[in-house]
């Protein structure tokens, strides 16, 4: 009696129990898919990200004995659907036993359910053994409380996973480092070179290209340069201890026009396909650390850390405690469209420039350039959040709706009203000075608001405030910035809201 499992793109844990033991009666599928490439335009070098890695892997569970059926894009049995796929397997190999392990976004999670309903044969569900919660641990947690603070959360994981701590304490005599996380690079510190796989995806660039695939963003040549497998994401690990570690946290929200990556790990593409666990990473920097310690401080450790036990986690749990009504949320009636230079990077802003070139050209942006550059450009011109979603979807290797979504519709738009975010993030210009050397070289002066060369952020800032203060003035973390816009001279407030409508108007000329 045979059994069929299915393993999706982002399912690439070679640890999984499923690869131990008898696999005489198993068949293994996996289907590179329009389902897949179609229902948001991509980056190219997701799409290409995800196939190599998917191809990779196959290649892995053929030379250990398991049997891989593999539908490329461009195979004739290819349905391009996942049921329309799964169908014609369970029926071409009398397959008796269908098994999954559950999927983290919500539409295929229901796009299985309901597939498993109309069959037959005997189905299964498993975990992806991956996380370090299920998937309604989080809503548990927090169950009967009004506020689900994510610091609440990450001191319970803390304890409950033994994490820096000390004797039921926070190792170093504090739970969170944040206020040591936030420095201007200047180049002080030396940044290494960042670590590039060989990863030839020549045929991978021709397949989408003969299957008429609509990607966005731009890739030169034929080397995908992210880790692919278990082997690469383990020496890019080790890479990130020895080598980024040090300086992690001092500027893990320092933006630089000649620096991409900084001292970030570049390991979540990995991670988000399961081809690296969160618990395997956490070991391996708090192993790294204690062997290195007095090198090491412990801001730069607890401040990576808190970003996979913590966000990460986080993050996932609020998808599912959330979806699927999530998705349609948008407190603050946002509906303008996307200016066309979120797709071309031409903007004289420089920091938006920045931002969105790196996009278009390596599928990465850090969190900060995310939140604080593009996300807040969105939502001070009040950007619809369904197209915010779809740009961020598509654009970043490592984005899959379970931690796109919430990042995104919640953390950075407020769309959600305040449930993951305790206030907007919004910012004047004066903050992108602050943290990056984006403004010195701009066309805009990142000190005035009303005149020609003013920097859009400034109006576009107190505009914000004043149109959403109905929904906003009630929050007590805007409080000191109403006071402020209260004490405005009227006619002053005027200009700016008037240079901030020009703006949201017609962004393309700014």
């Amino acid at each position: 009696m045979k059994t069929l499992r299915l393993i999706l793109g982002d399912q690439l844990n070679s640890k999984h129990s499923w690869y131990k033991g008898n696999q005489e009666n198993v068949v293994y599928c996996l289907f590179e898919m329009r389902q897949e490439t179609d229902y948001v335009k991509h980056h190219i070098q997701k799409v290409i990200g995800f196939f190599a890695a998917m191809r990779d892997f196959a290649k892995q569970l053929e030379a250990n004995n398991c049997k891989v059926i593999y539908f490329k894009l461009n195979d004739k049995s290819n349905t391009q659907s996942l049921t329309k796929n799964l169908q014609f397997l369970i029926k071409e190999h009398a397959i008796a036993t269908f098994q999954y392990q559950m999927p983290d976004e919500y539409r295929l999670d229901e796009q299985l359910i309901t597939f498993c309903k109309g069959l037959t044969i005997e189905t299964e569900t498993f975990s992806t053994e991956h996380f370090y919660t299920k998937r309604q641990d989080l809503a548990t947690f927090f169950k009967g409380k009004k506020q689900w603070l994510m610091e609440h959360f990450y001191r319970d994981m803390r304890k409950k996973h033994a994490i820096l701590m000390v004797a039921g304490q926070p190792e170093g005599g504090k739970w969170n480092y944040d206020k040591s996380n936030r420095n201007q690079w200047k180049g002080e510190a030396e940044i290494p070179p960042f670590k590039a796989f060989d990863n030839d995806v020549s045929d991978l660039v021709e397949l989408l290209e003969s299957e008429s695939i609509k990607t966005i963003g731009r890739f030169d040549g034929s080397i995908f340069q992210y880790p692919i497998n278990r082997t690469q994401a383990l020496e890019q690990l080790k890479y990130f201890c020895e080598n980024l570690l040090i300086h992690f946290g001092d500027y893990q929200d320092a933006m630089h026009t000649k620096e991409v990556y900084l001292f970030h790990s570049r390991l979540s593409f990995a991670l988000n396909c399961k081809i690296l666990s969160p618990k395997n990473v956490v070991a391996t920097v708090l192993n790294y650390w204690q062997k290195h310690g007095a090198q090491i401080n412990i801001s730069q450790v607890e401040g990576f850390i808190r970003q996979i036990i913590g966000w990460r986690e986080y993050m996932r749990g609020m998808y599912w405690a959330l979806m699927p009504d999530y998705k349609t949320q948008n407190h603050l009636e946002n509906h303008n469209a996307l200016p066309d230079f979120f797709w071309t990077g031409k903007t004289k802003m420089n920091c938006l420039k920045q931002a969105i070139t790196n996009s278009l050209d390596n599928g990465y942006a850090h969190h900060i350039q995310r939140l604080m550059i593009t996300g807040n450009y969105m939502l001070l011109t009040q950007i619809a959040p369904d197209e915010v979603d779809a740009w961020y979807l598509g654009i970043y290797i490592d984005a899959i709706e379970w931690v796109q979504l919430p990042n995104t519709r919640g953390m950075s738009q407020y769309a959600d009203g305040g449930k993951i975010a305790t206030k907007p993030y919004v910012s004047s210009g004066s903050y992108i000075n602050k943290m990056s050397n984006y403004c010195k070289d701009c066309h805009y002066n990142h000190k005035e608001k009303v005149t020609e060369n003013a920097c859009p952020f400034n109006s576009l800032y107190w505009h914000f405030l004043d149109d959403k203060r109905e929904k906003l003035g009630g929050n007590f973390r805007m409080g000191m910035m109403y006071s402020l816009l209260d004490k405005m001279n009227p006619e002053t407030l005027q200009n700016i809201k008037e240079r901030a409508l020009d703006i949201i108007k017609t962004p393309d000329r700014f």
